[in-house]
């Protein structure tokens, strides 16, 4: 198994007689089921559908003072701390940036379906994929000492961003952009950050709406390249015509965002990001159409 601190994540708290009724109402998961032990991967969206920020929201035990916790991209911290102080109104809600003491520990490849504990802080698995790990909430200096209880080597956070990219999983701010992505353009339909089941949040309409016609038509894709990683906002060419845009890569992995109906009329074979060829590809987790006959991620 290994482990990493991941410098890019920060944490927000919400507690208060109404926090759970109140973190409902705005997010695309379901958070009235949520128990501690578990957690939700969901998204706060503009009235018009796009993604505002993504995270994941667990919940403390009583014995260690409840509350919500959110691991989010540290960058947006400030962000969605205003826009949920904008929204509760008069709930009984109190939302705490804890940023600057609190990080997360990413641990995978243990090879065993049980659940990894740590004494160290708030765990629980990665609600998105069961091969994306465990996730601990901790003061970044019992990073070490967390690992060590989860039998696991600490590493890098380059190496998780490896692991990540290799299943396919996309990640905001590099394989799409906050504020300019619906849920579904970001592959949350399909890693279960949307509960099409629920009430009312901002953003729903939109986001039922594409899901019940299927006018997805951008996804996050995963891709395989030889030799020379493609760089970061390269356009993905189909032929001479550009259908996408160039996100994540490692260790002949990658990531864009693909308009698939352009994709669809061209020969894969003339596919390339950057002028570098790639091969889209299906990881198995992905139930959407696909344009290619590349096989899921091996």
């Amino acid at each position: 198994m290994k482990a990493a601190l991941l410098p890019d994540r920060g944490v927000l708290k919400v507690v208060g007689d109404d926090a759970r009724k109140f973190l409902h109402g705005l997010v695309t998961a379901d958070i009235l089921n949520l128990t501690p032990g578990a957690a939700r991967f969901c998204a706060l969206l503009t009235p018009q559908g796009k993604i505002i920020a993504d995270f994941l929201v667990s919940e403390a035990p009583q014995a260690d003072g409840g509350g919500f916790f959110l691991d989010i991209p540290r960058g947006l911290a400030s962000t969605l701390l205003d826009k949920l102080n904008l929204y509760k109104l008069r709930a009984k809600v109190l939302v705490e940036d804890l940023s600057e003491v609190l990080g997360v520990l990413a641990a995978w490849g243990g090879g065993t379906t049980e659940r990894s504990t740590t004494k160290q802080g708030l765990c629980y698995p990665d609600p998105r994929l069961p091969a994306l790990g465990t996730r601990v909430m901790l003061a970044p200096h019992r990073a070490g000492a967390a690992a060590s209880e989860l039998g696991a080597a600490l590493v890098s956070a380059e190496d998780y961003e490896a692991h990540r990219i290799a299943l396919g999983v996309p990640r905001g701010g590099v394989d799409f952009g906050y504020g300019d992505a619906f849920p579904h353009e970001a592959d949350m339909d399909q890693l279960g950050g949307v509960d099409f089941a629920k009430g009312c949040y901002i953003g729903q309409e939109v986001v039922s709406r594409i899901e019940h016609r299927g006018i997805a038509r951008t996804r996050a894709v995963a891709l395989r390249y030889d030799g020379a990683r493609p760089q970061s906002g390269a356009p993905i060419t189909a032929g001479e015509r550009q259908v996408g845009t160039m996100g994540s890569a490692a260790d002949g992995r990658g990531i864009a965002l693909i308009r698939l109906d352009r994709v669809a009329e061209t020969e894969a074979s003339a596919v390339a990001a950057g002028g570098i060829p790639i091969r889209l590809i299906k990881p198995d987790w992905a139930r959407f159409a696909f344009p290619v006959a590349s096989k899921a991620a091996e």
